[in-house]
């Protein structure tokens, strides 16, 4: 494969949403183009119709899987792989099963060509995960389907917001299984997630800080049942037995600000809104979902399917565009 520029397969989502719209509102940027070959992996009728919802003149070219390596990719076209599994007259902005099941395979066909060597990252646009279940498929979301489907167990969600990184212990669970998920061998692994990808982004020795599971970190005893001990510092002790420069656990109340002042690299976050309240705090517009642990490379938008604003054309495509300019550069 011609490594010049990497190609990056963008997947469709959820038709129903947003995602067609901030994709060619994306690709309406010549950067893209300059510093990629991107890909859409969805439903060529799809984005037709959403060229009249952003007024669109970018023309939509249909593709083959074995055409993917060959193609000019040249700005103002935008090339689908075309999976051609939806109605074009799909409903806008609402919960649909067969959106959802789309979604699934868009993802699924991305992942098999990541594997397969033919494109170089994955760039997802948002999925809904109501239509996902109704479609049939029973995951939490982007990221337990692409470590289902790559057979990978040590994974994380780490999030990027202008001037402050974050990478999650847990997620997509509620926060009484959170705690109980939360142990010294998973804070661990987490750390060492950070470390690599950090180290992989070209930061020699990345700074990274632990967050706490309770108010001040458990104040040694005030707060809490002693979790902090029990579940987190040792897991932060074998990083540093190992020279990973990792403090903690430290109160979240603060270390947000002292990571966005320049303190530190990355934040590990305990449970899903420690971390996620922050990040969209900053920048929820300008956010990016990066999966680390994989032995792909995905990168997402840090927002939903927006169905209240679908069909609209005013999403923002800032994210995305993020989003993929960091799936460039991890792609080397």
């Amino acid at each position: 494969m011609n490594q010049v520029k990497p190609i990056v397969g963008i997947t469709m989502g959820d038709a129903a949403g947003v995602g067609p719209e901030i994709i060619l509102k994306s690709l309406a940027n010549e950067e893209i183009y300059n510093i990629s070959r991107p890909l859409v992996i969805g439903d060529s009728k799809i984005l037709e119709r959403a060229k009249s919802f952003v007024n669109s003149e970018l023309i939509i070219e249909s593709v083959t899987a074995d055409l993917i390596e060959n193609l000019p990719y040249n700005f103002g076209t935008v090339y689908c792989l075309d999976l051609n599994l939806l109605d074009a007259n799909l409903p806008i902005g609402q919960v649909s099963p067969e959106a959802g099941h789309a979604a699934f395979e868009y993802l699924a066909k991305a992942i098999e060509l990541a594997k397969e060597n033919k494109i170089n990252a994955i760039c997802t646009a948002p999925l809904n995960k109501e239509a996902l279940h109704k479609g049939g498929h029973k995951y939490p979301g982007h990221t337990e389907i692409l470590a289902d489907l790559t057979g990978t167990e040590d994974f994380s969600m780490m999030l990027s917001a202008p001037n402050l990184k974050v990478i999650h212990v847990t997620t997509h669970v509620g926060i009484i299984d959170a705690v109980k998920m939360i142990n010294p061998e998973r804070v661990y692994h987490v750390i060492k997630l950070a470390h690599d990808t950090l180290k992989k982004s070209g930061i020699e020795s990345p700074k990274i800080a632990v967050c706490g599971i309770n108010p001040h970190a458990g104040e040694n005893g005030l707060f809490g049942y002693g979790e902090e001990d029990e579940k987190v510092v040792p897991g932060v002790k074998k990083a540093q037995g190992e020279g990973i420069d990792v403090v903690g656990p430290l109160p979240a109340d603060t270390l947000f600000f002292r990571t966005v002042r320049g303190d530190f690299d990355v934040v590990v976050a305990m449970y899903h809104d420690q971390g996620h309240g922050p990040v969209k705090v900053l920048g929820l517009d300008a956010g990016v979902n990066i999966t680390v642990g994989l032995p792909i490379i995905r990168t997402s938008v840090d927002h939903g399917t927006a169905f209240d604003i679908a069909g609209k054309g005013i999403a923002d495509e800032k994210s995305l565009i993020e989003a993929l300019r960091q799936a460039v550069e991890f792609a080397g």
